[in-house]
């Protein structure tokens, strides 16, 4: 194909030896026995979680896992629902504290910029009686 005259194709070339797209073989295996329990526990041990956050500090407790309703009612109410009040109160005042320490933070900071200042007017004060 001349330049100008449509899209490029790559030139194909005749393989007498193609038998077509590849399929893999099925071979028998003497030793292989479907074995229908493989996964199947009378109970688990452990389970274990993986917990993406958005922001740090969240506190998972009290996990179940169950497929009664009952049960789980009975388990919030005798975990959640009895420390939701006592845990509200401590995020709080982890919160106003942090809060306090944050503002004196930046007043400490507001400080320093008044000082480096008043320290760079000396300094140009300074710089003009020695021109």
């Amino acid at each position: 194909v001349k330049s100008g005259q449509g899209p490029w194709t790559p030139k194909r070339i005749d393989n007498p030896a193609y038998k077509g797209v590849w399929e893999h073989p099925m071979i028998d295996n003497p030793e292989f026995s479907d074995d229908e329990s493989i996964g199947k526990y009378p109970s688990f041990a452990v389970a274990g979680f993986e917990v993406w956050q958005v922001k740090s500090g969240t506190i998972f407790d009290n996990l179940i896992i169950t497929d009664d309703p009952a049960e789980a009612e009975a388990l919030r109410k005798a975990t959640w629902e009895k420390n939701k009040d006592a845990e509200k109160a401590m995020k709080e005042k982890i919160d106003e504290e942090k809060a306090k320490e944050a503002e004196a933070a930046a007043e400490a900071d507001e400080d320093d910029d008044e000082e480096d200042v008043e320290e760079e007017e000396l300094d140009e004060g300074d710089m003009k009686d020695e021109v």
